[in-house]
């Protein structure tokens, strides 16, 4: 799961980089390994900034000032089973033919076979980890059939078209021509979400925006937007400034990631027509209805219960409706240090453990002799959640119930969300009393499957299925022979250089071949004198 924006700007003399850079900020809770833009001159060059880190951490006031260009590309990096070395840092680019520049959010299900296609048939070098990049060679193979000297809509469709073919998994993207204008596209089951919007100028001119989320759009000017629907490309000319959406392949299914819903999209967000917020708040409702049920009874439940405790920030919406509906106080026992990224995708336990003390601290206010519930959006590896129930308990808590928003997660998560090797999920091959028992809990009471799903199709009734692979091991494209082998491979491959880091300038991988943690001739995110 990553972030990705694109815009085009009406004036040809304006430059959009802060623009860009003011989509990301609302979409760096997508991503937060590495930040990267991509503009394009008025002459068809490119200028490009991307590093490892934030966003505060990879641009400035100079560097912003070489983005030239009142058109370009962002992305926000989420660390998945790739490499998280700076070479793959996103958009990238591809020079032949005609200058493609791509973002990508999603994984690709079929990498390995795509790398061996692209190397003996399409002749293409690959030079990372990332199957972002196999995307962008595929699209650039297709577009390359075309064999002329200028390409028109018809040319970028047909080859979008190839894309689809080619490419199994999940993929939002959005990309841009040099010097013709940006383009963006959505798998054909629509797993990741990507709108497209309009904002109206003072002088009737029309800029056009792509990202994401809408709340990126809305936050620059945006006045109307729509969500790409699976299967769609859209194409945005600089010289007509129209948006051209096409149906370029088959839609296979509706199918949301639900998880974006439970955890990753901000609440002030819409995506495919619901409202996170608003699915959250049902999430509270229909969990709460759960615990009731666990406890015997609202009666038995609020002589067990003294208080409803959300871990911040993601479970508050639904914690507070929880503590509406069964009648419980809410508090806030804990308090978050924003300085600290997210636990459960950190590089190994040990880390993850420091950083969750690091990251919440409990107030004994609110734990002191109390009965605690205990609201969380997910339970990934249970480390936090371990680490959180014993926190509770040195405040004085008395008991400690932790109730999840998702169901048990006892599947890898396939489309670019790197939640563990299964075999350090915490429900794997678990029963909800050993989980508890496992997290130092008295109880788990986790959201059944299909009251989240009602929780989330509340909002869009045309939306009757979600990718939940994660929590049945049913994935909406199935799973290709030996990817899930090949992503625990990555993972073992990227730990093993990690540890290396710390002793070399450069990384070493399995064959022995360097592996530089930045490619000085693509990046120009050094300081400028």
């Amino acid at each position: 799961m990553c972030g990705i924006c694109g815009i085009l700007l009406a004036d040809q003399k304006a430059m959009c980089a802060s623009q860009l850079l003011e989509s990301l900020h609302f979409l760096q809770h997508r991503g937060q390994d590495a930040a990267g833009i991509v503009t394009c001159g008025p002459r068809g060059r490119l200028y490009q900034c991307k590093g490892n880190g934030m966003i505060r951490d990879v641009f400035n006031e100079q560097r912003l000032l070489g983005l030239i260009g009142n058109m370009g590309v962002g992305h926000l990096r989420y660390p998945t089973a790739g490499s998280s070395a700076n070479s793959e840092a996103q958009p990238f680019y591809v020079n032949s033919p005609y200058g493609i520049i791509l973002s990508h959010n999603g994984n690709l299900i079929n990498a390995p076979a795509l790398k061996r296609y692209l190397d003996q048939d399409a002749h293409r070098h690959i030079n990372t980890d990332s199957d972002s990049e196999l995307l962008l060679n595929v699209f650039a193979s297709e577009l390359e059939k075309t064999n002329k000297v200028r390409v028109n809509e018809e040319d970028i469709f047909t080859a979008l078209a190839g894309v689809f073919r080619e490419c199994r998994g999940a993929f939002a993207c959005v990309g841009m021509l040099a010097g013709f204008g940006l383009i963006g596209f959505r798998d054909a089951n629509g797993i990741r979400p990507l709108v497209v919007g309009e904002r109206v100028n003072a002088d009737g001119s029309v800029d056009q925006l792509m990202a994401s989320e809408s709340v990126a759009l809305k936050a620059l000017g945006c006045q109307k937007w729509t969500d790409l629907l699976p299967g769609q490309a859209v194409i945005i000319p600089k010289g007509t400034m129209k948006p051209i959406i096409r149906q370029v392949a088959p839609m296979l299914s509706y199918t949301p990631d639900i998880f974006e819903y439970v955890y990753f999209a901000r609440p002030d967000t819409v995506i495919d027509g619901i409202s996170v917020y608003r699915s959250r708040l049902a999430m509270g409702d229909k969990l709460a209805a759960n615990i009731v049920k666990r406890f015997g009874g609202i009666e038995n439940l609020k002589r067990a219960v003294d208080v409803v405790v959300p871990v911040p920030d993601t479970s508050r919406n639904a914690a507070l409706q929880l503590s509406f509906t069964l009648g419980l106080i809410y508090r806030e026992g804990f308090v978050k240090n924003r300085y600290v990224g997210r636990t459960f995708i950190m590089p190994d336990q040990q880390v993850r453990r420091s950083s969750v003390r690091t990251k919440l601290n409990a107030m004994e206010l609110e734990f002191r002799g109390r009965n605690v519930l205990i609201v969380d959006d997910s339970i990934v590896r249970g480390t936090t959640s371990k680490e959180i129930v014993q926190m509770a308990r040195e405040a004085g808590a008395k008991n400690v119930y932790v109730a999840s928003c998702a169901p048990p997660i006892r599947h890898n998560h396939i489309y670019g969300i790197d939640l563990a090797d299964t075999k350090e999920l915490v429900a794997y091959s678990r029963t909800e009393a050993e989980i508890a028992a496992a997290i130092g809990a008295d109880d788990v009471i986790y959201q059944t499957l299909p009251d989240l799903i009602a929780a989330c199709a509340e909002e869009n009734h045309n939306i009757k299925e979600f990718e939940v692979g994660v929590f049945t091991g049913e994935y909406v494209t199935g799973v290709e022979n030996g990817y899930l082998e090949h992503l625990e491979e990555i993972r073992f491959q990227n730990a093993r250089l990690k540890k290396l880091e710390k002793r070399t300038n450069s990384i070493v991988n399995g064959d022995g071949e360097g592996k530089a943690e930045v490619d000085i001739g693509l990046y120009n995110t050094g300081d400028y004198r």
